[in-house]
């Protein structure tokens, strides 16, 4: 294998059932265990990280962090780190830091499942003077982009594109590792997978696990996820279970 998703470990907002986006929140204790086991696990699989890929969020760069210093004593090179806004998570726009299941309750449970999962539908935009305008936010200021004020997941998969091609075009002849987040990690997989519009909106990504691919000529073999597959069911449902409102749960 040659090429390895990972999406960040727990974070603050996760934990507490938010919508984070572009927000920038750290790990949680259980997300910064989850990043060092993905490590481990990448260790035990033989895998030898060349490149590392993250998004500019602290989330996951302090997973990359933490994942790549378990291979201290055993890399015989400094891996290159490369830093693209492009895979990002999803911008939720105006719901980002609003509870999922106070959100439900005010605008209804129909309309917050297709702000979230509805793969065209945008959410509510942030207005120009919001502080969660990126294009105010001095992370980005030598972006020079326009970047959302919200996006659906189709606006994702379009920008993420240019970046993907970058990350295959690389694993033709490096080992390269890619710590981004569950709406930037399932348009990737919708490239390389060729998901349907349909079939992505019921793609769940767990946090912590990662994700293998071979990459050989122009073909793209899926390995899948790495580690212990009865951790691997828990968080998956995990994730489904964060989709869920309160009436649902």
């Amino acid at each position: 294998m040659n090429l390895v998703f990972v999406r960040h470990g727990q974070s603050i907002w996760n934990l507490e059932n938010k919508f984070t986006g572009w927000v920038d929140v750290g790990l949680t204790e259980k997300g910064i265990e989850e990043a060092i086991n993905a490590g481990k696990t990448l260790i035990e699989n033989n895998f030898i990280p060349e490149i590392c890929f993250t998004s500019y969020l602290s989330r996951s760069i302090e997973t990359s962090n933490y994942l790549l210093q378990q291979y201290d004593n055993i890399l015989s090179h400094e891996v290159s780190v490369f830093k693209r806004w492009q895979i990002n998570e999803r911008h939720y726009g105006a719901l980002q830091s609003l509870n999922k299941v106070e959100t439900a309750k005010k605008y209804g449970e129909e309309q917050v499942h297709d702000w979230r999962r509805g793969y065209k539908t945008k959410p509510p935009l942030v207005d120009n003077d919001s502080k969660f305008n990126p294009n105010k936010n001095e992370v980005y200021i030598d972006i020079d982009n326009d970047l959302p004020l919200g996006e659906s997941l189709e606006d994702v998969v379009s920008r993420v594109e240019t970046t993907l091609n970058e990350i295959i075009k690389l694993s033709e002849n490096k080992s390269v590792l890619v710590v981004a987040h569950g709406n930037s990690i399932r348009a990737m997989l919708k490239i390389i997978e060729n998901i349907s519009d349909k079939s992505i909106v019921e793609v769940n990504i767990p946090t912590g696990i990662p994700l293998a691919f071979n990459i050989n000529n122009d073909k793209i073999t899926k390995i899948g996820y790495l580690g212990d597959k009865q951790v691997i069911e828990e968080l998956e449902k995990e994730v489904k279970q964060q989709l869920k409102t309160e009436k649902d749960s």
